[in-house]
């Protein structure tokens, strides 16, 4: 019997999500009670694959792994930039994992490269084409220290052309669906051997002779098993899922090699515990002696290809047909809006393709004047999008430029850079993937498109934006309230688009809250991808309300542009908060405004205000909607919490008044008035919550509640508390790890877990259990010496983790 090898793939990755002007995630509704989806898929996938739990068969935690240690797995280039900045901790453990791999596979890394934001490369052009690949390598150097030898293809779509790029880039292999594969034949055999309909033997890699006289190795997945992982459940039991692997195996000489390939939100994202169902079932391969666990790099060094193979042209593995998926109303969609077609799509590809054509054209000869090769700087300007850094740029220039160039040309030649940026994310193909042009995809799509008119507009004066909507007009909604394309952009896009004076009108507003120490806040001096510097401030107060007068210069941190402002804020309580920007006129004129905006407010004069604000700023105001989304919640927050605490105080008042009376109707089985139950829902949901976030927690007042609760009926909705509870565990498991030989902490801890246990929750454990799992059960001389040897068995039982056999 021949050498029996494991493999599971997994492809990590999220749509960029920031928005285009202020390059953040901005809150998305839809991901509730969390900020984005980046951040909730980050607490149900990412997160736990970085430490996930192998149980024994008393349900108690064995070992926590990393599963990216084990597993094969790409991140996509722009998910991890997120993950660096705003899940640091998740994003070091991944590149932990990668570096742990080499280790265990013979100095082969798991982790594998992807094109860079996922365009279709079949359908890119091919500079577009290979610059995807280029920022795909550089983004995985930078990041994981090492050249890849594999690269991920966005959605696996393939042609001949792309798989010439991916080996002139040095990349010596590629993952595709068995469907994909047209015929092969081993080495030595002139004749070939057709495979359809997934047909060809995913046990063994392959070689792909290309034209040009290069090779690329080439792996097809496991196509009913990785069907079986994604649809069918298989992963709601870590141990029929490591029969299923075994499986395909049979008693061949020659080597053979199972791997499977999915979307790796699989494991938590998707199907809830599993990452715990992965981890369980590669730990019993690994145990068996049956099988051994490899990556994809050691597989080809142990064995290289003896089988040729050829491709199906333009395929892919989400798309029966093709590539149409993301250019035409092909049939294929996720099936959760049965009934609806995909006319939207071939308009879209049409508008940003003949966006992208003028672009191209625009870019090559505004920037050659500029850069010596403006492709090549293309290519190599990934590395100034890592690091923004003054340092990196004067290298960028350096290397780029025919010879030094002023700041007016600094400034327009990363405008052009940017504006290239932006036409290729406009190709993202998740845009065209789901069900409609007004989903959330496709919006982002249009917004990076938005961004390039706008660009294109201020650094080659060309105005490209009718055209545009035109051809979007012919990209119909199936959704009648959103009508067309071009009806999509006015009202996703247009209200989002920004400019330097509307960032300075943002810092003026927000200038108005709570200031920092020295007299502004934050976020209004340094707001997103911005800088602002405070020339002259002049604020008043009276009463509730406040004033600002100001004279400010904005820059992008991203081109370098800026403008010199003068403006006025005036904030008269709630959410009445009104601006005034203009481009600076001169100081005689700024101490003019500056003068009659403080008199009028001085004098409680609103309509004063409000005129000379319309007056000398020529209908340039802005008021709370026009505020970054975020802040809007933040400022509404404030303005709300008022209103709500004197809600919840007179909820609270009726219901101690009523109580009484309210057992007293339950005692003669009357109907308790729908008011008085409401109050008491109100009541009691609010002083348990308050309860709940108090240290150390009073368990007798919280069992009171709690029976308050059930003899009301008050119904506690499961996801809000459990999401409350896990985010409060969370804070103690990061105060643990801060300080693991707080005994005290500890000691309390152990009480907690007891209230803990009482409540009607089940709330994830995992940041508890880890910092337990590493300070009690791994660190024997740090926590236990603290605590002692039965607080800490105690500590552990409580939160599942075993105690390991004396």
């Amino acid at each position: 019997m021949g050498a029996r090898r494991v493999l599971v793939h997994g492809h990590f990755y999220q749509p960029p999500r920031e928005n285009p002007w202020l390059e953040a995630v901005q809150e998305e509704h839809s991901a509730a009670p969390y900020h984005d989806w980046n951040a909730r898929i980050t607490d149900e996938c990412y997160e736990p694959n970085t430490a996930s739990r192998i149980l024994n068969g008393a349900g108690e935690i064995e070992r926590i792994v990393n599963n990216f240690a084990w597993m094969s797995f790409n991140v996509g280039p722009t998910l991890l930039a997120w993950l660096e900045h705003e899940a640091p901790e998740v994003y070091r453990r991944i590149l932990e994992g990668d570096r742990a791999s080499q280790e265990r596979y013979g100095g082969h890394g798991s982790a594998l490269a992807q094109a860079y934001n996922h365009v279709i490369l079949p359908l890119a052009s091919p500079r577009d084409r290979l610059t995807e690949i280029r920022w795909g390598i550089r983004d995985f150097r930078r990041r994981f220290g090492r050249m890849p030898e594999g690269m991920w293809l966005p959605e696996t779509a393939a042609d001949t052309a792309t798989l010439e790029d991916l080996a002139s880039e040095g990349i010596r292999f590629t993952v595709l669906a068995p469907a994909q594969a047209a015929r092969c034949r081993p080495d030595g055999e002139e004749a070939w051997r057709d495979t359809p309909g997934g047909t060809i033997d995913p046990t063994r890699p392959y070689r792909v002779d290309l034209p040009s006289g290069a090779a690329l190795s080439v792996f097809f997945y496991d196509g009913p098993t990785s069907q079986a992982v994604a649809f069918e459940g298989l992963l709601d039991d870590g141990a029929r899922f490591a029969e299923r692997l075994l499986a395909p195996f049979d008693d061949r000489e020659a080597p053979q090699l199972v791997n499977i390939a999915t979307d790796g939100e699989s494991y938590g994202h998707h199907h809830r515990w599993g990452n715990m169902a992965l981890s369980y079932a590669l730990s019993v391969i690994e145990q068996s002696g049956r099988a051994q666990l490899t990556n994809y790099g050691q597989y080809l060094a142990d064995h290289p290809p003896a089988w040729a193979v050829q491709i199906h042209e333009h395929s892919s593995w989400s798309c029966a047909h093709g590539v149409e998926r993301w250019r035409a109303d092909c049939g294929c969609s996720t099936g959760t809006a049965p009934g609806w077609h995909q006319r939207w799509r071939a308009p879209l590809r049409t508008a940003v393709d003949q966006l992208a054509e003028k672009v191209a054209a625009a870019y090559e000869e505004a920037a050659a004047p500029l850069l010596q090769d403006p492709w090549a700087a293309r290519d190599a300007y990934i590395d100034v999008i890592l690091d923004r850094s003054p340092a990196q740029l004067d290298r960028f220039f350096d290397e780029h430029a025919p010879a030094p160039l002023d700041a007016a040309q600094r400034v327009q030649t990363r405008q052009l850079l940017e504006m290239a940026r932006h036409a290729l994310l406009m190709f993202t193909s998740c845009g065209w993937f789901f069900d409609d042009i007004s989903g959330l995809e496709a919006v982002q799509v249009l917004r990076y498109a938005g961004r390039v008119l706008q660009l294109a507009q201020v650094a080659l004066q060309r105005d490209w934006r009718e055209p545009f909507l035109e051809q979007l007009a012919d990209a119909p909604s199936n959704l009648p309230a959103w009508g067309d394309g071009a009806a999509v952009y006015r009202r996703a896009v247009d209200p989002v688009r920004l400019d330097l004076t509307g960032v300075g009108a943002h810092a003026a507003m927000l200038s108005l809250l709570e200031a920092g120490s020295d007299g502004v806040p934050r976020d209004a001096a340094h707001p997103y991808c911005y800088t602002v510097d405070w020339q002259d401030r002049q604020e008043v107060r009276a009463a509730r309300t406040k004033a600002v007068v100001a004279r400010l210069t904005v820059r992008s941190d991203i081109t370098g542009a800026s403008i010199e402002l003068s403006g006025a804020a005036v904030h008269w309580g709630d959410h009445n908060v009104v601006a005034g920007v203009r481009p600076f006129g001169g100081i005689e004129a700024y101490r003019t405004t500056a003068g009659k905006v403080l008199d009028a407010f001085r004098r409680a004069d609103t309509a004063g205000v409000i005129h000379v604000l319309d007056q000398h700023f020529m209908g340039a105001t802005y008021n709370l909607t026009h505020l970054f989304r975020d802040e809007q919640r933040l400022v509404l927050g404030g303005v709300l919490a008022d209103g709500i605490a004197e809600a919840e105080a007179q909820y609270g008042q009726v219901y101690d008044r009523q109580s009484t009376l309210m057992r007293f109707l339950v005692e003669l089985d009357q109907p308790i008035p729908e008011v008085f139950r409401t109050a008491a829902a109100f009541a009691l949901a609010h002083r348990l919550r308050i309860a709940l976030g108090r240290q150390p927690w009073n368990g007798a007042h919280i069992r009171d509640l709690l029976a308050e609760a059930a003899f009301w009926q008050v119904e506690l909705a499961a996801h809000e508390w459990t999401y409350t509870l896990e985010r409060t565990l969370g804070r103690w498991a990061r105060e643990l790890a801060d300080r693991p030989t707080d005994a005290a902490r500890w000691r309390q801890l152990d009480q907690d877990l007891t209230m803990l246990a009482d409540l009607p929750w089940d709330p994830d454990l995992r940041r508890l259990q880890d910092v337990c799992y590493r300070e009690l059960v791994m660190n024997a001389h740090g926590a236990v010496g603290v605590v002692g040897d039965g607080v800490a068995r105690d500590l552990a039982a409580r939160v599942r983790v075993a105690w390991p056999a004396d």
